[in-house]
């Protein structure tokens, strides 16, 4: 799961990021409208959290505005420092689904971050399975059968990826972008690495293959 958060105090910023990546999520951070606009209307995030006094050409309104003028149904949780009623509202108005009042406590941010990604239309589902294969996104448990799996926590992200894909082929681009930060150095052959890794340890200790790689198209789970 990818976030964006749009943020031009570095300290709040940076300690969401860092929550953010310890439960397993891919983060970017943008200090100022301009470049967060440009990030939000033109990267696929699967939830956004968005300053609504930030610096720059646009501020949090403008932003989740174009998103929602562009089509852009990802969540966002609007943060702010007022907190009066018509901020509240005009926050909602413009397209935010969520808002939270500075400051905040981490943990409440987090648990509003929760039940937003279980929300349709895609409900995000705590437990994914092929097959014999099971992965916990709370307790981030992975099992096949009643054997437990150690993942680091890329190639977890990586299986939940495919999980939450289930049957359709995706293309190293397309798993970069969701799996990896914007800001990270990475490069195509290091997806295969990680597929390497994955299958070493979620396909090869078992009789039944469950991770495909699609020529062409890329790579898919699918219990066939």
């Amino acid at each position: 799961m990818r976030i964006l958060i749009v943020e031009d105090e570095h300290k709040i910023a940076q300690a969401l990021k860092k929550a953010l990546e310890q439960d397993n999520y891919a983060v970017d951070v943008s200090y100022d409208g301009t470049d967060g606009y440009a990030m939000a209307t033109t990267e696929p995030y699967d939830l956004a959290i968005i300053d609504r006094m930030i610096p720059g050409d646009y501020n949090g309104i403008d932003i989740i505005k174009a998103m929602r003028s562009a089509k852009i149904h990802t969540p966002v949780i609007i943060l702010t420092a007022k907190g009066s009623v018509a901020d509240r509202t005009a926050g909602l108005d413009a397209g935010a689904d969520d808002y939270l009042v500075k400051p905040f406590a981490l943990q409440e941010l987090l648990a509003r971050i929760r039940a937003l990604l279980r929300r349709p239309p895609e409900v995000q589902q705590v437990i994914l399975t092929a097959g014999d294969l099971s992965l916990n996104t709370v307790t981030f448990e992975v099992k096949r059968g009643n054997t437990n799996i150690s993942l680091t926590s890329k190639e977890f992200a990586l299986l939940e990826f495919l999980l939450r894909n289930q049957g359709r082929p995706s293309n190293k681009d397309t798993i970069i972008s969701h799996v990896w930060d914007y800001d990270a150095n990475v490069l195509p052959n290091t997806v295969e690495v990680y597929m390497k890794y994955l299958r070493q340890k979620v396909d090869d200790p078992f009789d039944k293959p469950l991770l495909h790689t699609a020529r062409g198209f890329g790579y898919r789970i699918e219990d066939k």
